[in-house]
Order: C-alpha cells, then sequence, then structure tokens
C-alpha cells in the first residue's frame, strides 16, 4: 500500500493529467485511493515542493505520491469529503439544466483515443457559454492541452447547438479517473461527472505473487513510475515465500543514507518514495528544542489496518493543557480515540485503525506543538478457498468459485492468463457476496473451455473449465409453405440446444439483407422473408453448427391478379386530343398470368382490328382507339381473373379539342409608343377552361406577326409597349386551354401611335462679341417617330417676359448667332425642338447672357512628354501636337534656334485650340530647340521644345596595339568623331586569328578606351577591331588594327597577382538602439532594434536582467539585424527594463529600454 503525503499549506498540486507527457525530469503516478463506496479511482502526484532537497542519487523518474491528501489541505483528484458534495450536488439542482448532452463515462485500452462531447442549446443564450474540464475535483484540463489532450468547440448555426469535445490520445493507465465537465452562463450553471477506465491487455497466467507486480518498473526507462504488470504475465513455478518478520519502513529512511534511498524503495515494493522523503524532511527541520515538552512524539508511526496505536508526550510542566489535533481537526474523546494522563505523560490511543486514519497527527501545549505522521498498512489478501475444475455443456450457465480473506477486496480474474475485463457487452460477470467471489458465464460455448485463474495481492488459484455438447434434439422442425406474393415468408424450427446455424436455398448459403433476416433467439431458429417475391421459391435447409443434422422445407409463392393504376389521376381520368390516336396501356401483374377483359356500357371490346379495340401482353394490357372522337368519351372498365383470384378497375376517357378564336379586339387609347386593346372570351372553349390569351401584333404594312407576351395573359385586357410612333400598327388575339392555342382572332382596325420630341440638350454659350452671342447646343435624347423638322431659337432681355425668336424659319444645325443685339444688355436664351406632333419643352440656359466680347490671355499646355528632350531616331515620323487657349483666335509664330521655320522642310498646322508640328522624316539636321510664341492683342505666353534626332555613331577614329606579353595583348583607341548625335555609352571588342580572320566577340558594352585582351593561345597571331555604340545600337563599321599582335611561345612568363582575401569579420555593433516605450494593457507591444556583426551574432533577450526563456507571453524574432520582442497582451507586471544582448566570437555588446504598461480607465 503506497504511503500517503501530507501537503505542505503553499503547495501547489501538480496533478499528472492525460495531456502530461511523461519526461526523465519528472513524471506523474497514480496509486488507487478508497472511497466512502469503495470504489477506487486514478489519484495523482503532488508538486514536488519548493524547499525539497533531492536525495543525492537521482530518485527513478515517476515515483510519485498517492492521490489521497488531508481534509483540512486539498483534496486528490476524484475524492472530497461526503458532505460538500452532497452541498455540491443540492446547489447544482437548484441551478438551470443547460446540457441537452452530456458526455458519458467510457472504456479504452492503453495506447487506444477516445472522445467525450457535451452539446449545449444555445437558443436562450446571447453569448457563448464557458464550458470547463476536470479531473477529478479541481484540476482544470485547460491548461494541459497537447499531445495528450485536445478540446475543441464548434457552433451548429442551423440547430443552434454548441458542442464541446474532450479527446484523450493514446491514452495511459493513469488517466484513469473520475472527470467532469461544467458549463456556466451568467448565474447559470451546470455539471455531468463521469469516469474513465483504462485496460491494459495482458499475455499468460501469472503464477506468481501479484505483490512483486506493484514494484516499480526499470530504472531510468521511458515507463517508470508506470505500475509494471509485465511480472503477472511469465509463467513460472510457484516458489514458497518464507514469511518476513515486519519491518518499519520509516525507520529504515531515517537511518539509511541518501544514496540507500532507492534501494529500499524496490526492496519494499515503496510508490511514494517522494512523499515519504518530503515527510522526513519537514519532519527533520521540525526537531527542535521544546520549552513546553519534555518528550516529544516520534517522527512516525506505522500501524496494520485494524490495529491499535498509541501516541506518547511528556510535558515539562504537567499544568499544561494538552490538545490532540488530525489534519488540523481537534480530536474529542469516543470510544475510537481514548486519553490518557500519568503523571506528565500524555497518552492518545487508536482503535481498530482504518486507511482514513492515515493522517498527520500533532499535539498543542500552550503555544508549542509536535507532529507525527501515522501510517496504516493494509494486508494483503489471501484466496482461502481454491477454485475447483468445473465439466459443463454448451449454453449452460457456469459459475466458478472462490473465497479470500476480506471483504470486498480486489480480485482479477484470468483465462488462459489473458485478464477477464467484464462490460456491459461481455458475457463474463463477476458477483462479489462478501468474501467469496464468482464468475460466470453465460450460455457456455466451446470456446469457454480454458483454464480459468484469480489472483489477489496475496495469493492465487486456478482451475480448469471443459464445455462439451449435449445431445440434439429437434423439437420443431421446418414445415413446407405456401405464402402470396409479397406477404412474410417465415420458416422456424426449434432445436434442444441454443446453438449457431446455417441457412440454405437450393443448397448455396443464404446471405442477409435488409428483406431477409436470420433470427436466432434460445432454441428458436428463424428464418424471415419480407415481401416475398418469385424468385423466394424454393428448398430451404437449417444446419445446426456442429452436428450432422438437416431440417429442409419447400417455399411456393403465389400472387393474385392486379391492376397497377399508379399513373392515372386520383379518379383515373385519362385526357386525349380529338382526332390523336389513344394507346392506353395498364400494367398488370399475377401467378399464373391473369386474363385480361375490356369492356364499355356492359359491351365487351374484342380483340382485332377496329378502331377501338384491346391487345394483351404479358405484363400488360392495352386500350386502343385509333381516331379519338368526341363521342369516344366514357367509363370503361378491365376485368382480370385468374386461379388466385379477380380484379376489377374503372377508367374515364375524356376527349377534348381546341378553343374557338375570340372575336377581333378593339384598341381603346394610343401613346407615343403605347397603346391599350379589349376582347371578349370566345364562345366555345373546347371542353377545356381557358388558361389565358397570347397577344401579336404587326405593321400593317408588314405580314410578320410579333408575339408580346410569353406568359399568359389571365385578363381580357392588355397594354403593347415599345411601338414606333408613325407607324400603323394591327393586333390579334389567341385563346389557350389545355390542349393548346387556338386560331387567331380577326385583326384589330390600324392606329398609329405619335409624339412630340424631349427637349435639346447641352445648351452652352460658344462665343460673344458687342453686338452678337453664338449659341449651341446637342439634339434631343429622344426624337419620335415623327422625326426633327428643326430648332427655335428664342431670346429676351433681362426685366423681361417677351420672348423674340432668333430664327424666323427652322434651322437644321445646332448651332446659331444671335445678332443686333445692344452692346453691355443681357439676355436669357432657350431653344425648341420641332416636328410634326408640335413644339418641344425648351431648354434654358441657366443664367443671363451679357453681350460684351471678352479677352481671354493665351495659355500654352505643353504636354509632360515634351517638357523634356524628344528624343526620335533618323527616318521616323515627328508628330507633336501643342493645345493652347485665347479669345479671340490668337497669333501664332515658330522659330527653331532663333530662325523662322523653313516651311518647306518642316510642316506647321494651325487651328483655335491648337498647333501641330510634323516632320515626315526626320534628319540631325531637324534636331534644335523650337519657341512657340501665342499672341492675344497685348497678351503674349511663349513655350520651347527641345528635339534630338539621333542616328548610329562613327568607328573609333584609330584602334593601337600598346604592349604584348604573355597570353595578353593591351589595346587603346580614340572615340570616334561622330558620335551620331547621341552620347557614346560603351564599345565592343573582337579579335581575330590571322588564319581564319573569324571574328569573336570578346568584350561587350566595354565604356573605357583602354583595354587588355588575355587568355590568347600561344603561338598564332591576332587582329583587333572596335566598334562603336550609342543608344541607337553599334556604328556599322568598326576600325581594325593595322598591325597584328603575335603571341610568342618563349617569353616571360607572366604571373598573376595575388590578392589576400577581405577580412569582414566584425564584432557585434547596435546600428538602431532601443527607445523607451509605452503601451497600453491588454494591446500587444513590441520592441525594435537593429544589430550587425560578423560572424552573426546569438540574440537574448531579457527583463531586469533575467533572460526570457521559453516563455509563451513572448515572441522573438531577428530578421536581416533587425531583432524584434513581441509581448502578448502586456499588464502592469510587464512593465520594467528590458535588455538586448548580441553576442559572437569577437564581443558582447547589449542596449537597455525601459517599458511602462498604463491601464486605460473603461
Amino acid at each position: 500500500m503506497p504511503e500517503p503525503t501530507k501537503k505542505e499549506e503553499n503547495e501547489v498540486p501538480a496533478p499528472a493529467p492525460p495531456p502530461e507527457e511523461p519526461s526523465k525530469e519528472k513524471e506523474a503516478g497514480t496509486a488507487p485511493a478508497k472511497e466512502p463506496s469503495k470504489e477506487k479511482e486514478a489519484g495523482t502526484t503532488p508538486a514536488k515542493d519548493e524547499e525539497e532537497v533531492s536525495p543525492p542519487s537521482a530518485l527513478p523518474p515517476g515515483l510519485g505520491s498517492r492521490a489521497l491528501e488531508r481534509k483540512d489541505s486539498e483534496w486528490s483528484i476524484g475524492e472530497s469529503p461526503a458532505g460538500e458534495e452532497q452541498d455540491k450536488q443540492n446547489a447544482n439542482s437548484q441551478l438551470s439544466i443547460l446540457f441537452v448532452e452530456k458526455p458519458q463515462g467510457g472504456t479504452v485500452k492503453v495506447g487506444e483515443n477516445i472522445t467525450f462531447i457535451a452539446k449545449v442549446k444555445a437558443e436562450d443564450l446571447l453569448r457563448k457559454p464557458t464550458v470547463k474540464w476536470f479531473k477529478g475535483k479541481w484540476m482544470d484540463l485547460a491548461s494541459k492541452a497537447g499531445k495528450h489532450l485536445q478540446l475543441k468547440e464548434t457552433f451548429e448555426r442551423h440547430s443552434r447547438v454548441y458542442t464541446f469535445e474532450m479527446q484523450i490520445i493514446k491514452a495511459k493507465e493513469n488517466y484513469a479517473g473520475n472527470y467532469r465537465c461544467e458549463v456556466t452562463y451568467k448565474d447559470k450553471f451546470d455539471s455531468c461527472s463521469f469516469d474513465l477506465e483504462v485496460h491494459e491487455s495482458t499475455g499468460t497466467t501469472p503464477n506468481i505473487d501479484i505483490r512483486s507486480a506493484f514494484k516499480r518498473s526499470g530504472e531510468g526507462q521511458d515507463d517508470a513510475g508506470e505500475l509494471d504488470f509485465s511480472g503477472l504475465l511469465k509463467r513460472r513455478e510457484v516458489k514458497q515465500q518464507e514469511e518476513e518478520p515486519e519491518v518499519d519502513v520509516w525507520e529504515l529512511l531515517k537511518n539509511a543514507k541518501p544514496s540507500e534511498y532507492e534501494k529500499i524503495a524496490f526492496q519494499y515494493g515503496i510508490t511514494d518514495l517522494r512523499g515519504m522523503l518530503k515527510r522526513l524532511k519537514r519532519m527533520r527541520r521540525e526537531e527542535k528544542k521544546s520549552a513546553a515538552f519534555a518528550k516529544i512524539l516520534d517522527p512516525a508511526y506505522q500501524v496494520d489496518k485494524g490495529g491499535r496505536v498509541r501516541f506518547v508526550v511528556e510535558l515539562a510542566d504537567p499544568k499544561l493543557e494538552v490538545k490532540w489535533y488530525k489534519n488540523g481537526q481537534e480530536i474529542r474523546p469516543s470510544t475510537k480515540y481514548i486519553f490518557e494522563h500519568k503523571g506528565c505523560q500524555r497518552i492518545l490511543f487508536i482503535n481498530n485503525c482504518q486507511m482514513t486514519d492515515d493522517s498527520e497527527y500533532y499535539v498543542t501545549a500552550g503555544d508549542e506543538k509536535c507532529s507525527t505522521e501515522l501510517f496504516v498498512r493494509e494486508p494483503p489478501i489471501m484466496v482461502t478457498k481454491q477454485l475447483e475444475d468445473t465439466t459443463a455443456y454448451c449454453g449452460e450457465r457456469v459459475e466458478l468459485e472462490c473465497e479470500v480473506s476480506e471483504d470486498d477486496a480486489n480480485v482479477k480474474w484470468f483465462k488462459n492468463g489473458e485478464e477477464i475485463i467484464p462490460g456491459p457487452k461481455s458475457r463474463y460477470r463477476i458477483r462479489v457476496e462478501g468474501k467469496k467471489h464468482i464468475l460466470i458465464i453465460e450460455g457456455a460455448t466451446k470456446a469457454d473451455s480454458a483454464e480459468y485463474s484469480v489472483m489477489t495481492t496475496g495469493g492465487q488459484s486456478s482451475a480448469k473449465l471443459s464445455v462439451d455438447l449435449k445431445p440434439l434434439k429437434i423439437l420443431t422442425p421446418l414445415t413446407d409453405q405456401t405464402v402470396n406474393l409479397g406477404k412474410e415468408i417465415c420458416l422456424k424450427c426449434e432445436i434442444s440446444e441454443n446453438i449457431t446455424g446455417k441457412w440454405t436455398k437450393n443448397g448455396l448459403p443464404i446471405q442477409e439483407s435488409d428483406r431477409l433476416k436470420v433470427v436466432h433467439k434460445g432454441r428458436i431458429h428463424k428464418l424471415v422473408i419480407a415481401n416475398a417475391l418469385t424468385e423466394d421459391e424454393g428448398d430451404y435447409v437449417f444446419a445446426p453448427d456442429a452436428y450432422n443434422v438437416t431440417l429442409p422445407a419447400k417455399v411456393h409463392v403465389i400472387d393474385p391478379p392486379k391492376i397497377i393504376l399508379d399513373g392515372l389521376d386520383a379518379d383515373n381520368t385519362v385526357t386525349v386530343i380529338a382526332g390523336n390516336k389513344l394507346r392506353l396501356e395498364i400494367p398488370i401483374s399475377g401467378e399464373p398470368p391473369p386474363k385480361a377483359i375490356w369492356s364499355r356500357a356492359d359491351k365487351a371490346i374484342m380483340e382485332g382490328s377496329g378502331r377501338i379495340r384491346a391487345e394483351s401482353y404479358p405484363d400488360s394490357s392495352t386500350l386502343v382507339i385509333d381516331v379519338a372522337e368526341r363521342d369516344d368519351s366514357g367509363v370503361y372498365h378491365i376485368n382480370l381473373k385468374n386461379e388466385a383470384g379477380e380484379a376489377h378497375a374503372a377508367i374515364k376517357i375524356k376527349v377534348v379539342d381546341l378553343p374557338d378564336p375570340p372575336v377581333a379586339p378593339t384598341v381603346t387609347e394610343v401613346g407615343d409608343d403605347w397603346c391599350i386593346m379589349n376582347w371578349e372570351p370566345p364562345a366555345y372553349d373546347g371542353g377545356s377552361p381557358i388558361l389565358g390569351y397570347f397577344i401579336e401584333r404587326k405593321k400593317k404594312q408588314s405580314s410578320r406577326w410579333m408575339r408580346l407576351n410569353f406568359d399568359l395573359c389571365k385578363e381580357t385586357t392588355f397594354e403593347p409597349k415599345k411601338m414606333i410612333e408613325g407607324v400603323a400598327y394591327e393586333v390579334r388575339i389567341f385563346a389557350v386551354n389545355a390542349i393548346g392555342i387556338s386560331k387567331p382572332s380577326m385583326p384589330s382596325r390600324p392606329f398609329v401611335p405619335l409624339a412630340v420630341t424631349s427637349p435639346p440638350t447641352l445648351l452652352a454659350v460658344d462665343s460673344v462679341t458687342d453686338t452678337t452671342v453664338t449659341m449651341k447646343w446637342r439634339p434631343p435624347d429622344q426624337i419620335g417617330a415623327a422625326g426633327l423638322d428643326g430648332y427655335v431659337l428664342e431670346y429676351c432681355f433681362e426685366g423681361s417676359d417677351n420672348w423674340l425668336p432668333a430664327n424666323k424659319d427652322l434651322i437644321d444645325k445646332t448651332k446659331f448667332t444671335i445678332t443686333d443685339l445692344p452692346t453691355d444688355s443681357k439676355i436669357f436664351v432657350r431653344v425648341k425642338a420641332v416636328n410634326a406632333a408640335g413644339a418641344s419643352e425648351p431648354k434654358y440656359y441657366s443664367q443671363p447672357i451679357l453681350v460684351k466680347e471678352i479677352i481671354e490671355p493665351p495659355k500654352i499646355r505643353i504636354p509632360r512628354h515634351l517638357k523634356q528632350t524628344y528624343i526620335r531616331r533618323v527616318g521616323e515620323a515627328v508628330n507633336l501636337v501643342i493645345p493652347f487657349q485665347g479669345k479671340p483666335r490668337p497669333e501664332l509664330t515658330w522659330k527653331k534656334d532663333g530662325v523662322e521655320i523653313d516651311k518647306n522642310q518642316i510642316n506647321i498646322r494651325n487651328s483655335e485650340t491648337d498647333t501641330i508640328i510634323f516632320i515626315r522624316k526626320a534628319e540631325r539636321s531637324h534636331s534644335g530647340k523650337y519657341d512657340l510664341q501665342v499672341k492675344v492683342d497685348k497678351f503674349v505666353e511663349t513655350a520651347s521644345i527641345d528635339i534630338q534626332i539621333v542616328d548610329r555613331p562613327g568607328p573609333p577614329q584609330t584602334v593601337k596595339i600598346e604592349d604584348v606579353w604573355g597570353e595578353n595583348v593591351a589595346l587603346t583607341w580614340t572615340p570616334p568623331k561622330d558620335d551620331g548625335n547621341a552620347a557614346i555609352t560603351g564599345y565592343t571588342i573582337q579579335k581575330a586569328d590571322k588564319k581564319s580572320m573569324e571574328w569573336f566577340t570578346v568584350i561587350e558594352h566595354y565604356h573605357r578606351t583602354s583595354a587588355t585582351i588575355t587568355e590568347l593561345v600561344i603561338g598564332n597571331e591576332y587582329y583587333f577591331r572596335v566598334f562603336s555604340e550609342n543608344m541607337c545600337g553599334l556604328s556599322e563599321d568598326a576600325t581594325m588594327t593595322k598591325e597584328s599582335a603575335v603571341i610568342a611561345k618563349d617569353g616571360k612568363i607572366y604571373k598573376n597577382p595575388v590578392y589576400e582575401d577581405f577580412d569582414f569579420s566584425e564584432a557585434p555593433m547596435f546600428t538602431q538602439p532601443l527607445v523607451n516605450t509605452y503601451a497600453i494593457a491588454g494591446y500587444n507591444a513590441t520592441l525594435n532594434c537593429s544589430v550587425r556583426g560578423n560572424p552573426k551574432p546569438k540574440i537574448t533577450w531579457m527583463k531586469n536582467k533575467v533572460a526570457i526563456v521559453d516563455d509563451p507571453r513572448y515572441r522573438m524574432f531577428s530578421n536581416q539585424g533587425v531583432c524584434t520582442l513581441e509581448i502578448r497582451k502586456p499588464s502592469p507586471y510587464d512593465g520594467g527594463t528590458y535588455c538586448c544582448k548580441a553576442v559572437n566570437d569577437l564581443g558582447t555588446v547589449e542596449i537597455e529600454c525601459k517599458l511602462e504598461v498604463k491601464v486605460v480607465a473603461q
């Protein structure tokens, strides 16, 4: 039994939930702890005390403490006081229920995954509820999400349900225990507890003492700290264990060296070594001289379960009052706790010690106290009554029984060495009656024959079970059946044993489907076939498994005649158009095929070649009417008959026709492009209601009708639109019923749409003189069918309403000058459009016009691309447009380099708004500065344009070989005389071997006038030539060297100079320092600086001289020497001095700044 550990008041529990990954430094362990209901749950390991000093030799990782804690400290995972739990349940029962689906307990094997799901209805919630997952009572699993635990939440908008999932990945044994899910929303609260069981499959039947299985795994292995049951899987001879005297492990640990702790823990099966060492350290720390106690309590006491323990202290002053405490709760005298005084001695007896008495005890005298620890050991459980070998028949109930030394003890059952885990789907059940444990097997089979064993912490027992077959008797045989098609076939038999069997049809195995079900319930076997088909007919046989017996039966399927009218209307009415052929095919069924007879008004319709006749087929019967007439309407009867029965049906046939055409429509009203027309319904609707009408129109002079509506018009009035004005139209009507469209009605009387035009648009002043005003405008947007005859321009003087016509006759143009106006007067102007329908609405000019000429100073608008030198190549065209402004029309003058332009070479074109300079084929002589002068009255405006005509350059003047040495030749040349009117951008050097004179380019785009040609072939003779290059390209010719360069074979060897590599090493240096920063609480803040150095320095960030390492609240970046520290949602606690340190092999440099976090008041 692992020893319990008392937690310090400031100790923080660090349990090992499913998401934690065990590591070499820290791994959570578990141990069973009994609840009042005697159910065992997984516990957790307390966190390591900050003041604890580890023993010199490292402990095996995972030596965890037991999960049981004291009531006055923190409760372990899965436990709570009974009273507190009852209060919690009572409180929960009064709160609103939020769950619509609660997580259910489950079972999982080690290494597998399991998911728990909780659903919350969101119909009455304004925001998302808060959901928390706990293990046990206190451990919140939200902070443990990671490799082994994932929390997920989704929201279904249609059903408005929140789904919360907790998935445990690769479960381990210590993940087992009690879990809880809590959901809160404002003042509403709901919670649900569920259990997780983790099982691990084992191998063969263990034959060793189970207590050895609860010892630690091998030192330093990955599974250290987990319970190791591998010893139970090996078959060994049972060795008689010698009884060992009781050993006080506590005393051994107190007197042992730290290096021996591990050995003692493995020797005596201690699973809570860390907890015991923590107690030992605390009690050693508490050992000090006391003025109140002459003799204090021993550091620890050990007692067996059910035993009695005696605590003794001796007082220095017998008058002092003494109080005893257990876990901070004062102990009162009772039958369990007995107090005794003997002089200065104060004694406490605890009778019938149980596991709940395993706690910390202390006694107070005055202001002093001394404490001790009580450890209660649970004795091993022995098998007092062994299992016995058993023989049974298949299908019987088998019970294997044993007895152990304690009531409700933990007992494990095994079958052939594999642990038996009972469950809802398992055939095995385990019943416990005090010390008696019974394994129950319902409906035993041959597969249950095996060796069964039971194991406790102190012993084991095994027995063999043999299951044989019973003699088989046929209680109810299969019987032959005759069933109707579509009915259920049920073949049933009963045998004396509850065993499985196989069904066959015509010698082939039967496969189950949605229609065919095989039922086995006890000794009864059924074959149920729903909706029998003709192919279900045959010979059926049932053969019980393991027996050489068969039960045969024959099935015969019959089918009464049926008439299938699914394709007809609800009243079985068939409508046919007059003159069409009707072929009414009615599907029929029956076995044997029935005979069909058609009749009308008690007169049979015979099969033959008449206009109305019947035709018979194996699966249908057909009524044929070649040319339907109105008199063929009526009720027709069909009768079917065969050996299984008769069938009858009545079918109504209705003959319909097209409606008559309506009368000619009447046009009651006409507009510019529309009209309104009315008509009367037709006299005969063709036997079917009129569904609507189609309307068509055409021009009177045309013969092509156009349909106006594609959706039926339900009324007897319609408004045609989008007609052309001035054109005569006619309209007509079609009536439509369910059969089709009638013939058209007679056309209506012709009518003509007509309307005036819309007003003219964009009326504006074109020019003004001292006696005239010129106006311009745009034609109307809508002219109409009557066309446009002309315009009338009218004006009136300011202050008068008398409009005077400016033109006596209509004008066709959209510009007109009003003459003979007094100078300095103001007039209003309007214009109308006139056609055959009359004058349109007038278009007014928005403000009065002053009759006085206005001089507008000239202004030249030089285009942007002409504000810099305009470059063109020789032979290209030059076409420049320069806009200008000015009134009256200005005078323009062009000059080139201060001289008048020769118009024979350069074309100049002038208009009222721009001037154009055009050169059809540019030459270099056209380059120069062009000056433009615009003059209006005494106002003058000038502008200049630089035009540069470029061409390819000439070749260099001379090319000389300055020197020849080794494989190299030094060349020099002089720039060309003609640079093509553009700067020389480079040179291209080519070489040629004298033997072949094939030229090869050596250097391109070379800017200097001297070059060294290298890597020439020794013994060859070379010529060189050079091309000039400008923006137009290479010169047409090249200048070649007059003499050649001979690369001599013998000569001085040229050695290339040796250059030492440049040392780029540099100590770290900050090129951009950190700056003091203010941040707002809750908003991310960043600190930035830049550093350079070679080798690349290592960057370290510090806060208040403490390095920032693996803190999720900080993110550090470094890109191209720029270092950034991001502080996620800082609080005032994050304020302080931050430092960035850069280190490389050449030195270290630091830079600091201060960060202040301000809280903004809400």
